[in-house]
């Protein structure tokens, strides 16, 4: 396997979109990446610091895998070895990973997706893949026959009982990005309980968090025992009833890329519901606010993450559906991209270590105007489509 076969093929995409401006924001973006180089060494990134100087993960975290994420995209645009060697010095800490059972939860996509996936599509190196295909071995077997999903949170057992009340039974809207993973495994060895755990999770989503409305909730409890659906709440947006902004983006970008990989339709009328929603309950702010359900008195935290997963699965939607309707998508994809561009940008400014300010972790917990990694990562990403790339790590 090549390089080549991460080139993205701008005879066969649309006409770019964003012209100079996102190319600009893409140059500046590596520039950063560069610069932190040095700074970070082998270390990710967590959260942002007030004064944007970033935190990094202490361990094994969900966020670990945007860092190298992000250099494998640079290194897929640039072909400079700083940033392939940075994305492959990492690997002793997804080892880790795999090697942890505390360590292996529902996150695993995210993590391996964006380094060992990345690096064996980017370079052939069979240890990555080997890596890739044991997450997703680990992934399917949080698989909860009873009720047809994956575990979300691990419950933790007797040294604490709340938590394992609480996580016990729980899916939540980030898992759908986790799928992406367990796709790649089915495309490289045929084995179809990879495929069958996806498209079970992935219906049991569309199922249980998507509302009739468009809205969507942030988890779904179910008895542990026998599956039986019982209620969905939240976790990390404003009430049960809300609509987490972030929560809807990963629907959105996930449904998105479901369809792209096995072409169901049901998926790809998902993503474009929940999609249409999100624009919708936008109305005319350039930046979404960090729960689409908020009242409407006083000001409320913005969420720069979410505004970038969601630019990057509507750009991905416009790929795949007729032009007249992908019009619509890459022009709300390209919005976004500006009211992050007009309000978050940091990619110019001095001192700065990541890409966009105003991201909001977890406002419940006091974590909000942060810089994100995830946040860093999906900019990137929707740059690179509103540009007219196609092949990512998904």
């Amino acid at each position: 396997m090549q390089t080549s076969q991460l080139t993205s093929y701008f005879a066969n995409s649309p006409k770019p979109v964003g012209g100079a401006v996102y190319q600009a924001a893409l140059d500046r973006s590596i520039d950063r990446l560069r610069e932190l180089l040095p700074i970070a060494g082998l270390r990710n990134p967590k959260i942002g610091h007030p004064d944007n100087r970033w935190s990094f993960c202490d361990g094994p975290d969900w966020v670990m895998g945007f860092m190298p994420g992000q250099l494998w995209l640079a290194h897929q645009l640039t072909s400079d070895p700083a940033f392939l060697a940075a994305a492959r010095a990492r690997r002793p800490q997804f080892r880790a990973v795999l090697d942890d059972r505390k360590a292996r939860d529902h996150d695993l996509g995210f993590i391996f997706s964006l380094s060992s996936v990345a690096e064996w599509l980017s370079t052939g190196d069979d240890v990555a893949r080997n890596m890739g295909l044991e997450a997703a071995r680990w992934l399917i077997g949080r698989f909860r026959e009873e009720g047809q999903y994956i575990q979300a949170w691990s419950p933790v057992g007797p040294q604490d009982r709340q938590q394992a009340r609480f996580a016990n039974g729980r899916m939540i809207a980030d898992t759908i990005q986790n799928l992406a993973l367990l796709h790649w495994a089915h495309r490289e060895t045929g084995i179809t309980d990879f495929r069958e755990v996806a498209e079970l999770h992935e219906a049991t989503t569309l199922r249980h968090l998507v509302r009739p409305d468009g809205t969507t909730f942030h988890t779904f409890l179910f008895d542990p025992a026998s599956g039986e659906p019982l209620r969905g709440e939240t976790h990390q947006g404003f009430a049960d009833h809300s609509c987490w902004a972030r929560g809807q983006a990963w629907l959105i970008h996930g449904f998105a890329n479901c369809h792209r990989v096995t072409g169901n339709p049901v998926s790809l009328d998902a993503a474009l519901r929940l999609a249409a929603k999100a624009e919708e309950l936008m109305g005319n702010s350039k930046v979404p606010v960090w729960d689409y359900s908020l009242p409407a008195d006083g000001s409320h935290p913005v969420d720069s993450s979410a505004a970038a997963v969601t630019a990057a699965g509507v750009l991905m939607l416009a790929d795949h559906v007729p032009e007249f309707e992908a019009r619509r998508w890459r022009d709300f994809g390209c919005r976004l991209l500006d009211g992050l561009l007009d309000t978050c940008d940091l990619t110019g400014t001095p001192g700065a270590q990541g890409l966009l300010a105003h991201g909001a972790g977890h406002v419940p917990a006091g974590r909000c105007d942060a810089m994100l990694p995830y946040g860093d990562y999906y900019f990137m990403e929707a740059l690179m489509r509103a540009q007219g790339h196609r092949d990512f790590f998904w």
